[in-house]
Parts: structure tokens; sequence; C-alpha cells
């Protein structure tokens, strides 16, 4: 019996790694006649980078780059050989998780080392670089990235800004000026992965939507999206790029706007680019179930979210899949008429905090009982 787990992070519980291999004990216990392909995924949010490099056996570097507020920060970038590619995580850099609360400040906040992972990939001889939106602490179009890939942002007096740019400080730009672009950003295919459509400003745009949930009050969510705005105007007047209404713009604080006007990328579906860039369509292939799980299963699963990704595309291979989540929330049922058989919240009758903290165990717990409802009628359960 062939078995697929393939689950995203449990935001601040259990990375996708973790997860992954805490289904296989499950299945483990219960099946002694069985063979496991433990395979990650994300969507280019936080942990993305650690599940692709398991999945596929890439290569993780280790490089300094700067941080929120220009501290420096230990990070790492991925190259993989087979699709020769390399990966870059913007949480890594910029993740609200890089900073204690009190230290993060969405106004001051800058992507300048999202730039400096891309150069460093940039470097490594690769034909295309997959940087993931997901998870950042920052709300400044990309302005921060864009001064690292080496374009110059001008004040109102054609005075050079010098300092990294950041969503308080977007109403300072006047001009702008690309012909310095690094040649990485020039020479190398760039592939921005997000898990959301919203567009750079507006009701729901970058700001209004994500600021809050960055700490911004109603005053800076007001002043961020004027600046995104502002940046908006100058971009199509400069660079004669519309970025204002693209899906995804809005993504990690108009990051995704800033990777499409500043490194000519595409903004692509996170979970897609993933599960193809693991070939899970083969993977899944010919196996008698799939585990895949994530913390939270909802309505808004359906838009693009990880493990309805997985649900599609084992579902298409004729496989039951089955989410193992840490929570249910309105509308979930909706996701078992978009290719989900099944979905179990693991910690049932559990306090959130307890859930949490016990989630290898529930998991692992959960992946048994689940192989032994979907099993083959012919395949061996222990106990």
């Amino acid at each position: 019996m062939k078995i697929v787990c393939a689950p995203d992070s449990f935001k601040g519980s259990i990375d996708a790694v973790s997860a992954a291999a805490a289904m296989a004990s499950g299945i483990y216990s219960a099946m002694s006649d069985v063979s496991i392909d433990e395979c990650p995924i994300g969507d280019g949010g936080e942990g993305t980078l650690r599940a692709l490099t398991k999945a596929l056996d890439g290569r993780r570097l280790a490089v300094s780059v700067s941080g929120l507020h220009g501290q420096a920060v230990e990070a790492e970038i991925a190259c993989f050989d087979s699709g020769n590619f390399c990966f870059v995580e913007s949480a890594e850099a910029i993740g609200i998780q890089t900073l204690a609360e009190p230290e993060r400040d969405i106004m001051t906040a800058s992507s300048f080392g999202v730039g400096e992972l891309m150069l460093q990939a940039g470097e490594q001889d690769t034909a295309r670089i997959l940087v993931g939106l997901g998870g950042s602490a920052t709300n400044d179009g990309g302005c921060g990235m864009a001064q690292a890939l080496g374009i110059k942002f001008f004040d109102e007096a054609d005075r050079l800004i010098d300092t990294p740019l950041a969503g308080g400080s977007l109403h300072r730009i006047h001009r702008i000026d690309a012909s310095s672009r690094s040649s990485a950003a020039e020479e190398t295919d760039v592939i921005a992965l997000c898990d959301v459509t919203n567009p750079l400003t507006g009701p729901n745009g970058a700001a209004a939507v994500f600021g809050p949930q960055k700490g911004a009050s109603a005053e800076a969510v007001e002043q961020l999206d004027q600046g995104l705005a502002h940046l908006a105007d100058v971009v199509r007047r400069d660079l004669d790029i519309d970025i204002s209404g693209i899906p995804g713009a809005g993504a990690a604080g108009g990051l995704g706007a800033g990777m499409v006007a500043f490194a000519d990328a595409r903004l692509v579906s996170g979970i897609e680019t993933i599960l193809d860039a693991v070939d899970f369509r083969s993977r899944v292939d010919g196996a008698s179930l799939c585990l895949t799980g994530e913390g939270r299963i909802d309505g808004q699963s359906l838009s693009g979210k990880a493990c309805m990704g997985v649900a599609r595309v084992a579902a298409d291979a004729g496989v039951p899949v089955v989410a193992l989540v840490g929570s249910a929330g309105p509308d979930a049922s909706r996701c078992l008429d978009a290719g989900l058989t099944d979905f179990v919240v693991i910690g049932q009758g559990l306090d959130v905090a307890e859930s949490m903290r016990r989630a290898a165990a529930l998991l692992a717990e959960c992946a048994a009982a689940a192989v032994k409802k979907y099993r083959p009628n012919d395949a061996t359960i222990n106990g």
C-alpha cells in the first residue's frame, strides 16, 4: 500500500517537514506493509523553503541579509539541480517571526533583505528564481527589495534616497530610475509565488486587509494605502507599468506589485507552482491514500490554500485525500465538494494551546485512524 503525506505547516505549532514525519510515524504504527512518500509542501510562505528542500533533496545555503529594520539576519536560500532553480523565501528576511512583537513597526519595515536574497540566488548560475511572498511584516510595495536590486529612487529635490524605503516613506518617492538594475533580475526568470489575489490598494488592498494583522492602526492603514497609491502613480509614469489592478499585487504588503514592477516577475499560484516543482502528480499516482493538512480549514481554503491544492491533484488521480487540521471554520464543508474526501480536526475537544503543543502526537494518532478507515480491503492493519 502506498500513502503520500503532503501537509503544509501548522502555523505557530509544527512545520510541514515535522508534520509529514508525524503522519508517517502514525501510519507505520498502524500498518506493517506500507510505502510512505513524505512530501511536505507549502504555498510560498514561512516554512516552504524547508519543505521544498526535504521533498526535492535540494541544497540550503546560509546567507546574511538585512532584516526588517536593517538588522543583520541569518537566512537561507535553496538550490535545486532538478528543475534548475533557486528558491527564495521572503519570510527568511522579512518574516513577522524575525522580530519580537514590541520591536515590530510596519511603518519602518523594509523589504530590502528580499532583494539581497535574490542577488544571492542570482549568483548560483540558475535559470529561475522562485520567490515565496507569504509571511511578510512589510508594506513597502517592494521598494526596499528594488533598492537592493539596484533600482534608484529620488525625492522631490531629485536627491537619491539612499536609506531602505519602508511603508511610511513611500510618499518621498518622486522619481524612479531602473537603468542600474542588477543583471540578476535582468537575466533570470523571476517567478513570485502568492496565495492571495488582493489588489495593491483600496478596501481589499495590502494595507487595508493585511496591515492590521501586522500591527497597523487605522490611521497607519490609511497612510500606507495612500503611499502605495502614490507608488503606483510614479511606477506608471516612469516605468510604464500599471501595477494598480494586478491580482496578487497586494501580497506581502505590496511586494507582489514590486516583483512585477522592479524584477519583471510573474505572479503565480504558490501551491500550484510548488506541486509542479515536486512533481506531485507523479508522486500521488498509484497511491491508496493521500494525507494533507494545515492549521485551519474553512471556506477561504478554496482560494489557493495548500491542502486544497493537494486535494485537487490527488482527486484528479483518483486518490482519496484526507486533511488533518488544527481547526475547522465556516464553510469548511465546501472543501468536500472541491476534491477533499474528508477532514479531521486533530485536537477535537482540546483547547487551542494544548492542541498546538501536542500537534505531532495528535497528527500521528489521526493518521493511524485515517489509514484504518480508508485502507484497501486487502491491507493488513496492526493491532
